[in-house]
């Protein structure tokens, strides 16, 4: 072997590694994510529960909306045309990912960490996007985020969505939306990658409202009837598609 043979082969890795991570592949891997989900959706149907999500929530938007890690990937098809949602993706690699998908589908977008413990309220930068979300809610937008930490047991809901609820005076709309093709990543939040010319649908929960003064047994209270609520609407949406729950 040469030496510029050599060179090559030891500079390859990082070269490699620069290119995955520059902007124009991260732009190019979030455009070609949006493509994708529009196409799913164009070549599905998307029922909602209860039919008229808008006409029976309205009066309590702006709201937040709740949903599991891994289960969010169709949630953008949820919003009408011209509502201000933002939604809440970490600052991370993948994340600047799902942010360009998810401004390319029309949603506004929070940047924040993600929550590595629950004692924590939004996470690392998280006091950022903590103020954030709560400054859009305050300006009329609905906001969305996942409930459970970031890498911690999936579907576990964080108090860090019930402390916003608290601060802001909006109500948590829990949702789970489901298709009848997908398939599931082995990764710690069971990914669900929804699969074109498929039966969906979106199932809502009851509004959950947490009291301004609400002191930590009340926070925890709360975070429990999400937990459940969301559980429960999950397991739903997996009935109505005719699935198991993943």
């Amino acid at each position: 072997m040469s030496n510029s043979q050599a060179k090559w082969r030891a500079k390859r890795p990082s070269l490699l590694k620069r290119i995955g991570t520059s902007d124009a592949v991260t732009r190019l891997a979030g455009r070609s994510a949006a493509a994708y989900l529009r196409f799913v959706r164009q070549t599905s149907t998307l029922e909602f529960e209860p039919s008229e999500p808008y006409e029976f929530f309205g009066h309590l938007l702006p709201g937040i909306i709740a949903m599991w890690h891994g289960q969010h990937l169709m949630v953008p098809f949820v919003r009408r045309d011209g509502h201000d949602v933002r939604v809440m993706i970490s600052k991370h690699r993948d994340g600047e990912i799902n942010a360009i998908a998810a401004e390319s589908l029309g949603l506004g977008t929070v940047r924040a960490s993600a929550a590595r413990s629950a004692d924590r309220v939004i996470e690392k930068g998280g006091l950022r996007g903590f103020l954030d979300m709560k400054a859009a809610l305050a300006q009329g937008a609905t906001v969305a985020m996942t409930a459970d930490l970031s890498n911690q047991k999936s579907r576990r809901a964080g108090p860090g969505i019930i402390k916003l609820a608290r601060a802001s005076g909006r109500p948590i709309v829990p949702i789970a939306v489901a298709t009848s093709r997908h398939f599931v990543i082995k990764n710690w939040d069971r990914t669900t990658v929804n699969l074109p010319f498929s039966k969906g649908i979106c199932v809502f929960g009851g509004p959950i409202f947490v009291p301004a003064d609400a002191d930590d047994a009340m926070v925890e209270q709360k975070r429990k009837e999400l937990e459940d609520e969301l559980n429960r609407v999950t397991e739903r949406a997996y009935q109505r598609v005719g699935k198991p729950n993943v």
